[in-house]
């Protein structure tokens, strides 16, 4: 099979007004280039009467370093769908340059079932990671300013909350100093990556330009020396983030390899974040597809449970169907078999992992019982091994389907797409998995003993304390979201498969008051990743002609 860079240097796309023309909205349309394009929000208004589409999430199984492709397997569905003759759309969320250049490469899919254009989607794409990264700045410069002119809301140095970011992986920034040039306001500081910064879930859930607006303006960004909350409307510096964001908070147009269309807007990491591309894209996607098919980040205990739990009960979603995205090599994986044998037939450590697959699929079962079992088959999969899946999949009395979506595009996931269109024809009984009332410590809980599967939360000194002041505050209704490692239900990455009799620690909790939700932080975290010892940039080349290989 050709590699993907090939595949995707071969294909010749329809132009982005071509493709606005054809789903009727050309005049809504503001292209950059021939290949991508923003969307006029006041699209929504024309299409505020017409009934939405069936929203189909795409989640998987713990991940691995490998990855098990839940992205291409949500490419090769949506395709299908529109191979099949059904209107259908794909929202997703954007790459961060963090992984492009540090762990995985690029995050467009692969094979036959890729997005279209891939390079630039990859890299600078529309410019949106760099305006969220320059409106966080610019608060921070806003901050120490106001500290230099004289300090009038007497914040204290050593309770601002608000950190820098950059969309790279540079442990380096994690910890540093600032303000040696005047060393009275000299004060340690901490970079993000922008994807785990408030900005970008806030831009992923706001629901228009005024509700945005809003929303940075409720950012917490610091205490004052007497114990009081300071507030981004404090500093009235809200506007001018928000017009750093206009043009970010239209969602982006681009299409498949097989020509149809992809609404690609926000990107927040699920094991610091929410893990789900913008609301607005979404609701956009149902307005102009029968069919709506989107993605959540890392597993389902993570991005999946965050996306019933914070953006379907903040969105008003009711999602249709689930489809759970595993390989065999990860099952392997998680039945103690090494990186470098996956490759290898082994049955007895195929079962011993597919634990892991019952594990989430219990988990998704809590929200809805309407779950397609997508098996992304690899040409390293041996028959006795497909067969022992298959065979599973039987006893546990699921639907299932075998992908060969990255090898044959549409034509490989439609079995997946007839699975998935007959669970939309039941009547949706979708449920999240607790009541937005419930005290903070409850929703902490039932997250961590019934997704999860702890036995014990253990809180650190100051936590309960810290929770019981947000809800005195107002923060009673928010939603949780748990940062946490994403290679393990527990909060330790080593521990695989389905861990049970284990404690999860909550070393600390942060209430992000614009984009509504608590923050936890469970077990070894960091919102400033790094880069591996061989990091995937050192791969990517470019010829004198400004072709790219590598990226992806």
């Amino acid at each position: 099979m050709k590699s993907d860079i090939e595949i995707a240097n071969a294909y010749q796309g329809i132009s982005i007004f071509d493709l606005a023309k054809r789903l009727g909205i050309h005049d809504y349309l503001e292209p950059y280039g021939k290949w991508k394009g923003k969307i006029d929000l006041s699209i929504l208004d024309r299409l505020k009467e017409k009934k939405d589409g069936k929203l189909i999430l795409v989640t998987s199984t713990s991940p691995t370093p490998m990855g098990e492709g839940k992205t291409t397997m949500a490419i090769g569905l949506h395709d299908a769908l529109c191979k099949l003759g059904y209107s259908s759309m794909l929202a997703l969320r954007e790459p961060s340059l963090g992984p492009v250049f540090g762990i995985k490469g690029g995050a467009t899919g692969g094979g036959y079932a890729q997005v279209y254009p891939m390079d630039e989607i990859n890299l600078h794409f529309t410019g949106d990671m760099h305006a969220i990264t320059s409106a966080n700045n610019l608060l921070s410069a806003a901050i120490d300013n106001h500290i230099y002119q004289g300090n009038q809301l007497n914040i204290d140095l050593t309770k601002i909350v608000h950190k820098r970011c950059l969309d790279l992986n540079d442990r380096s920034l994690r910890q540093i100093e600032i303000g040696m040039s005047q060393l009275e306001t000299t004060r340690k500081e901490q970079f993000v990556i922008t994807v785990a910064t408030e900005l970008m879930a806030i831009m992923c859930l706001a629901t228009s330009l005024s509700d945005l607006k809003r929303r940075i303006g409720n950012i917490l960004f610091a205490y004052n020396k007497n114990g009081n909350p300071l507030f981004v409307s404090d500093l009235h510096v809200e506007d001018a983030m928000t017009i750093l964001l206009k043009d970010a908070f239209k969602p982006n147009l681009v299409q498949t390899l097989e020509g149809n269309p992809v609404l690609i807007h926000g990107g927040p990491f699920a094991n610091i974040a929410h893990g789900c591309n913008s609301l607005i894209a979404t609701k956009l996607a149902l307005k102009l597809g029968d069919y709506v098919v989107t993605e959540a980040g890392f597993g389902s205990d993570l991005g999946a449970e965050k996306f019933f739990d914070i953006k379907c009960q903040k969105g008003n979603l009711r999602p249709d169907v689930v489809v759970l995205n595993m390989t065999i090599r990860s099952m392997k994986y998680h039945g103690g078999v090494s990186k470098d044998d996956l490759k290898k037939e082994n049955i007895e450590a195929l079962k011993k992992g597919m634990c892991n697959l019952k594990a989430h699929l219990n988990n998704m079962q809590k929200y809805t019982k309407h779950i397609v079992v997508c098996v992304n088959q690899f040409d390293t999969d041996t028959k006795t091994e497909l067969n022992e899946v298959r065979k599973f999949l039987e006893q546990l009395n699921v639907s299932y389907a075998f992908c060969t979506a990255h090898q044959d595009g549409s034509k490989g996931a439609t079995n997946l797409a007839l699975a998935v269109l007959e669970k939309c024809e039941l009547e949706n009984d979708y449920q999240p998995l607790y009541s937005i009332s419930l005290s903070l410590k409850e929703k902490i809980e039932k997250i961590s003993k019934e997704i999860y599967h702890a036995s014990e939360v253990i809180y650190q000194d100051g936590m309960l304390e810290k929770l019981s002041y947000y809800e005195k505050n107002g923060a009673n209704n928010q939603p949780i979201c748990i940062a946490k490692t994403q290679y393990s239900f527990s909060d330790d990455a080593k521990k695989l498969g389905d861990p049970r009799n284990f404690s999860v620690t909550i070393k600390d909790v942060h209430w992000n008051r614009g984009a509504e939700f608590i923050v936890v932080y469970m077990g070894k975290i960091m919102t400033m990743p790094g880069l591996s010892k061989v990091p995937a940039m050192l791969s990517m080349k470019i010829d004198e002609k400004g072709m790219i290989s590598g990226l992806f």
